[in-house]
């Protein structure tokens, strides 16, 4: 049995790595570092077994050098971060504080358990990062790879590319056993709603404006977390120490054509389900209207970059790692949790509005 650490696990991605993990390794003791800020929720966490979960802060070092110890962890997956651009657009310091502040004090840590104290036990510190660090695209503009320049744009990707170039340092400098994944825009299961499908999604069934930033065309490449989860293990399991490798779907839509997709397959299930209208009566489809019918175009986000797509050869080539899913298939599984999981969200919108 081996122990693992996993950073944020009560978050969005998080918790699907969690859960992807114990299915996966049954016999591993998890423990779940999470701060239990806006975004994390011990609920996320119920009904999994050997899953302990620690309230606290990554930017507490020696706290995570107590986990680290007395649990005899071997293998940290770093996911705490704050993640949301308009946030850091209009709040950055948090970002700079849990995001470059934070990482460097897991790093600290493990530096100090693993390598100071002179165990020698093989160990490996993965470190969940973004395709925003590359900064944007223009429409023939090759997609990202691991070469690729940094240049971010928004607090929020200055942040993580900050974390990035840490972990790299401390790979470099003291030996430490590292490797970073940077992924594309991920939706799924258990998303905070303040991302873009979950937002739209909701907004729909509540009868709540879309807010369309600028002209919505702009591009990302789309990533069921539930694919990010199987790249991210292939690379804890035979990523090369201190290399980087990029994770995407190879979904590459526009904003519009997303929304168009949500607003579509909502109007097909209140069709399919009569009942639908009943527990959402707000809804435009619950009426007879079309959901698109919601949509507005509002002021452009400050430094929106225009368009992201990953180059995913590498840890195809080298790991054999490819998603299982396409946009189509993702949007339907993760659109049938939505509606089915309904006192899961509603609870986090009741608690928002507090």
């Amino acid at each position: 049995m081996a122990s693992i650490l996993i950073t944020g696990g009560a978050g969005f991605i998080g918790t699907n790595f969690v859960r992807h993990w114990r299915r996966a390794h049954p016999n591993d003791e998890i423990l779940v570092l999470d701060a239990l800020t806006y975004a994390g929720n011990a609920a996320n966490l119920d009904g999994l077994d050997q899953v302990r979960l620690v309230v606290g802060d990554i930017g507490d070092t020696e706290l995570v050098r107590q986990i680290l110890r007395n649990h005899d962890i071997s293998t940290v997956v770093h996911f705490a971060a704050e993640s949301h651009v308009d946030r850091s657009i209009s709040g950055p310091a948090a970002f700079i504080e849990t995001n470059v502040v934070g990482t460097h004090s897991l790093l600290m840590a493990a530096k100090a358990e693993w390598l100071d104290r002179g165990s020698g036990r093989p160990h490996r510190f993965h470190h969940v990062s973004t395709d925003e660090v590359y900064g944007s695209l223009g429409p023939d503009d090759p997609a990202f790879s691991e070469t690729t320049t940094y240049s971010p744009n928004s607090p929020y990707s200055a942040s993580k590319a900050g974390s990035d170039h840490l972990v790299r340092a401390y790979h470099h400098t003291y030996g430490l056993d590292t490797t970073i994944s940077n992924c594309s825009n991920n939706y799924g299961p258990y998303q905070y709603p303040e991302k873009l499908i979950p937002l739209f999604l909701l907004n729909c069934l509540r009868g709540i404006a879309l807010p369309i930033y600028g002209d919505g065309m702009n591009v990302r490449d789309w990533l069921h977390v539930d694919d990010h989860c199987q790249g991210i293990e292939k690379v804890i399991a035979n990523g090369r120490s201190g290399e980087v490798y990029n994770i995407g779907g190879g979904q590459e839509l526009t904003n519009i054509a997303v929304i168009d997709a949500i607003c579509t397959a909502l109007d097909r299930a209140f069709v399919d389900t009569p009942s639908l209208a009943q527990r959402f009566p707000a809804a435009p489809a619950a009426n007879g209207q079309p959901s698109a019918s919601l949509k507005s175009y509002v002021t452009d986000r400050q430094g929106h970059d225009r368009r992201y797509a990953i180059n995913a050869s590498k840890i195809s080539n080298e790991l054999g790692y490819a998603p299982r899913r396409d946009f189509a298939a993702g949007f339907a599984e993760t659109l049938a949790w939505y509606l089915e999981n309904g006192d899961w969200w509603s609870a986090l919108l009741d608690k928002a509005q507090r």
